[in-house]
């Protein structure tokens, strides 16, 4: 198979967050992480105050993302979870001080709804959700009354558990089943189809050759008909081929992961690196395109 030809012929959507309509499709997408946590796995504490949280989205926006997911639970595996309230009191200022300089894509990283409505009154337009809206159904109301653009991903277990020995009969098979029937549940709970775009979830409840078999297998994920958000950046699964330990030393493995993602039918990227996967996919994208 060409690549390429995957790249050229990826389907195009309009991926409607609130009040914006968001162009998939033609180009790569880049969403930039900002964890305003003490604990996650890669850059935990990094932007635990606001004010660096808000700099640092910012810096994102500038370098060339056109989202930013915002979370203040770590889902690193082991993790342990948080309180609603403390993650309120994570996020909403954070959401707020870009509001008042930035009118980005705003994407709220939380599995409770009572997060996510808040988010959405503070300016959030996405609702990305580990737990495909299972850990708490409420947050299917939350995102049908305020008609946010969702990120629905599949997670085996909790962050707790999910790395206990999964295992799978058929990685690509049980996840793109699950991802549907998630997506097919929102849509009978109020959220437009067009709304809604699918995460396969690498690294959650995921062996090395799971991973690699789910990127093998984005073609038949970009089957499903949704668009596809593909999370691989510095996660273990890259440090476990390229030897390194170090999850800010895995930037090469990442772009290498983010580069075959998008060549086989991925439309955005969640990442820790932005200027450079940016750079990555405008060569890709500008290579495709044939201009």
């Amino acid at each position: 198979m060409n690549t390429f030809s995957t790249m050229s012929t990826r389907k195009p959507y309009s991926w409607n967050c609130r009040d914006r309509e968001i162009t998939l499709g033609d180009r790569s997408l880049v969403m930039g992480i900002l964890n305003t946590t003490p604990d996650s796995f890669s850059d935990g504490g990094v932007y635990f105050d606001s004010a660096a949280a808000v700099a640092h989205a910012l810096e994102m926006e500038a370098q060339g993302a056109e989202i930013i997911d915002i979370g203040g639970e770590s889902t690193r595996p082991g993790a342990d979870p948080v309180s609603a309230e403390e993650e309120i009191r994570r996020t909403i200022p954070v959401i707020e001080g870009i509001r008042t300089q930035s009118n980005i894509a705003l994407s709220i990283d939380t599995m409770k709804a009572e997060v996510a409505a808040a988010a959405m009154a503070a300016g959030a337009d996405i609702i990305n959700d580990v737990s495909g809206f299972e850990a708490d159904p409420q947050i299917v109301h939350v995102a049908a009354e305020t008609q946010a653009g969702v990120v629905l991903m599949h997670m085996k277990g909790t962050p707790r558990t999910m790395q206990n020995a999964p295992v799978y009969a058929d990685v690509v098979k049980e996840v793109g089943a699950y991802l549907a029937a998630r997506a097919a549940w929102a849509e009978q709970h109020g959220v437009a189809r067009e709304r809604i775009v699918l995460d396969p979830g690498l690294g959650f409840g995921k062996t090395l050759e799971h991973n690699l078999e789910l990127l093998r297998g984005l073609p038949k994920l970009a089957a499903l008909g949704y668009p596809l958000l593909i999370g691989a950046s510095r996660k273990r699964f890259i440090g476990d081929i390229t030897g390194r330990t170090q999850p800010t030393e895995r930037t090469a493995g990442s772009l290498g992961a983010a580069a075959w993602a998008i060549a086989h039918g991925a439309h955005i990227l969640r990442v820790h690196d932005v200027i450079d996967t940016c750079d990555l996919c405008r060569m890709l994208d500008t290579l495709s395109s044939g201009e």
